[in-house]
């Protein structure tokens, strides 16, 4: 399925990659910030982390809720409301004069920030179908990519010039620029007639059909494993560079230009094999980067005396090039389970990779990021998992359809 006239004058590949790009920026502008922000507002290392936990985890909470309400209000009116609170809650952190006060705006952030993450992977699959829709999100991932690697360096220069409140200044202003983007050039991508029933009931009883799903919970959760076991270097990338590499807050772009770099090849080569190979070979090849990356991770961690740059960054530029490949097949198979519930599918592949990600980082960071051999074995462990998954995922469910 799929296939819905689009006639907005923004390309829809664009639109769905600004859209979410907001959550990269929300997570990586401020992470050169981190040293000032915890001396202003007396925080410690661990409240720190916090905010950064905080925000994923309302962001995964906010997935469930804004899925289903695009499938019963369209998508361009959900997204819109979403952004306003976004921006409100940017203002409130760069105001905040408390650690509490960081955190209680964070998770308005996290809240309102995955609206369009979460409803631009629907829009896609609303246009697009099969091979095309793999291709547009690959080209989706190709320019989302560029966002990780130059919001930490934007986030180091305004800290630099204004100080930390005004990157979350920054981010506001952001969230205004895709508001002016959805109203003047976008159009609706679900039609009235296709859209679902946002009664309680009904979208409970739909979420736990979901839930029933093998074959559709075994492919978020690869998405989830995966993602994850690259987000422990995301954050705990101010230990890497402050601490274990000894550089300043310019020098984010030695981890983040790479990862990008490798983001971009990854979605140019899935993109140029979506409809020249099937889509579980794709992702089967990308698991493979994967498994090898996490294994050489292990044995640099290990065998380095001293680290550097090359040797951290050199296998998770590996492991990033096989996760680019892997994804954007792995988000169109598991849309495809939903056909008539794409945004709710969507939720709850956002709500597994958001909420892993963000017990990832309050739970088990705190614990490895000191140490790179516990990081590399942790990458290692999640990866392999996420691959256990794939290999055992079941053919057998049909989409639901109703």
């Amino acid at each position: 399925m799929g296939g819905v006239k689009y006639t907005g004058a923004v390309p829809i590949f664009l639109v769905v990659a600004s859209l979410a790009t907001l959550a990269p920026f929300s997570i990586d502008t401020y992470l050169p910030s981190f040293p000032d922000i915890a001396t202003d507002l007396s925080a410690s290392e661990a409240q720190m982390q916090w905010s950064l936990s905080f925000y994923l985890m309302a962001t995964a909470i906010s997935t469930l809720i804004f899925g289903p309400l695009s499938d019963g209000f369209g998508r361009r009116r959900v997204i819109m409301s979403a952004l306003l609170i976004y921006g409100i809650a940017s203002l409130g952190c760069a105001m905040a004069s408390t650690i509490d006060h960081l955190l209680l705006f964070r998770v308005g952030q996290g809240l309102s920030a995955s609206a369009g993450m979460v409803i631009g992977r629907a829009m896609v699959r609303d246009v697009y179908a099969g091979a095309n829709a793999q291709k547009v999100m690959a080209r989706v991932m190709l320019l989302f990519g560029v966002a990780p690697a130059i919001a930490p360096i934007i986030g180091g220069f305004l800290h630099d010039l204004w100080g930390w409140q005004s990157v979350f200044l920054f981010l506001a202003s952001v969230a205004a620029l895709l508001f002016l983007m959805l109203w003047l050039g976008t159009s609706e991508t679900l039609l009235a007639e296709q859209r679902q029933s946002v009664h309680p009931k009904y979208i409970f009883q739909t979420y736990l059909r979901a839930f029933k799903h093998r074959r559709y919970l075994s492919l978020i959760l690869c998405f989830a494993l995966m993602f994850s076991g690259f987000f422990i270097y995301i954050a705990g990338a101010p230990t890497i560079i402050y601490r274990v590499l000894a550089l300043g807050a310019h020098d984010f772009w030695i981890i983040f230009v790479p990862f990008v770099s490798a983001i971009m090849v990854g979605a140019m080569v899935a993109s140029h094999l979506a409809g020249r190979m099937e889509s579980a070979r794709i992702v089967g090849w990308g698991f493979v980067l994967m498994v090898c990356a996490s294994l050489f991770n292990v044995a640099q961690s290990v065998w380095v005396s001293t680290a550097t740059p090359l040797s951290v960054v050199s296998p998770l530029v590996i492991y990033m090039l096989g996760m680019s490949i892997a994804m954007p097949s792995l988000s169109v198979m598991a849309l495809d389970c939903f056909p008539h519930h794409r945004g709710l599918a969507s939720a709850m592949q956002s709500f597994a990779q958001m909420s892993l990600a963000g017990g990832v980082v309050a739970l088990v960071v705190p614990l490895v990021v000191h140490g790179l051999v516990d990081m590399a074995m942790t990458m290692l462990a999640l990866s392999c998992v996420s691959a256990l998954f794939w290999l055992l995922r079941s053919s057998s469910d049909l989409p639901i359809s109703h």
